[in-house]
């Protein structure tokens, strides 16, 4: 039997790869979207995919419910990947704005993975990979609400990964750089809603922001296809030892040496640089 796994956020991106490329590999992926619209789209492809929307309770539960219906009572793996950014200085973000945040890229995350660990805990083993970021290394200036979540997810994830010792539960972390989605333009209405920048102190700077948010650039200088990520995550799904921390892109390695070698001050005036 092919082993299973319940993906979050595959409406594009990371989760959109990484379903079509376990499916082509073998497993039974279980692509879950926010909006039952993109459902459709990926079940018209062959997908199974149903809603899952992070910040509703009911929603993680009716969609683990599923899963677990459609395998008798068993899954494999978990992929926490759905994410979203709200770019703005830190001076300008309000609480609504961090709480809307946390909603989806942290306490969801939580929540699917509580659900998740007494099904891994029956059946002997399971893998739980969390999608986390270079931001969540390091900081970089107008992604403070992003940032946040990400060193917070890092956290989190560090002690589970501890707690699940001897379990047969092994917790992974994917750390990508820039990676080709749709972040960037799904950040928009958050900036939208929550920043109030022509009444900022720093609205001058947001002119610049706002044309790299609203201007569709091409690719970063060291973006990658989010199939790089799919790499990574298939070994952090089948290797018999998986890694703790998988880093994807040329800035998450550098990112990752610079923290551990630099001098805050010094890794400050790094980051600054661009």
């Amino acid at each position: 039997m092919s082993k299973s796994i319940l993906i979050t956020g595959c409406s594009s991106g990371i989760g959109l790869d990484a379903a079509r490329g376990l499916k082509a590999r073998g497993w039974r992926v279980f692509a879950t979207c926010r909006n039952a619209a993109d459902c459709a789209t990926l079940q018209a492809e062959g997908l199974e995919s149903f809603v899952l929307d992070y910040t509703d309770e009911d929603s993680i539960a009716a969609a683990l419910e599923e899963t677990l219906s459609r395998t008798g009572g068993t899954l494999d793996a978990l992929y926490n990947n759905g994410a979203f950014a709200c770019p703005g200085a830190v001076e300008d973000l309000p609480r609504g704005a961090l709480r809307a945040i946390f909603e989806t890229n942290l306490f969801g995350y939580h929540d699917l993975t509580r659900r998740v660990i007494p099904v891994m805990r029956a059946q002997g083993h399971g893998r739980i990979i969390n999608c986390s970021s270079v931001l969540g290394l390091v900081g970089l200036s107008w992604r403070g609400a992003y940032v946040s979540t990400k060193f917070a997810l890092e956290g989190l994830t560090d002690v589970l990964r501890i707690e699940m010792r001897g379990t047969g539960i092994h917790v992974v972390l994917v750390e990508p750089g820039p990676v080709t989605s749709r972040i960037r333009a799904n950040a928009i209405p958050h900036f939208e809603k929550w920043i109030d920048w022509e009444n900022s102190a720093r609205s001058d700077d947001y002119r610049t922001l706002r044309a790299r948010l609203y201007e569709d650039r091409g690719p970063d200088k060291f973006e990658l296809p989010a199939a790089a990520v799919t790499k990574v995550l298939v070994h952090a799904l089948e290797s018999r030892r998986p890694r703790p921390r998988y880093y994807v892109t040329t800035p998450t390695h550098l990112m990752g040496i610079a923290r551990r070698i630099l001098p805050t001050r010094a890794l400050d005036w790094l980051i600054a640089k661009g």
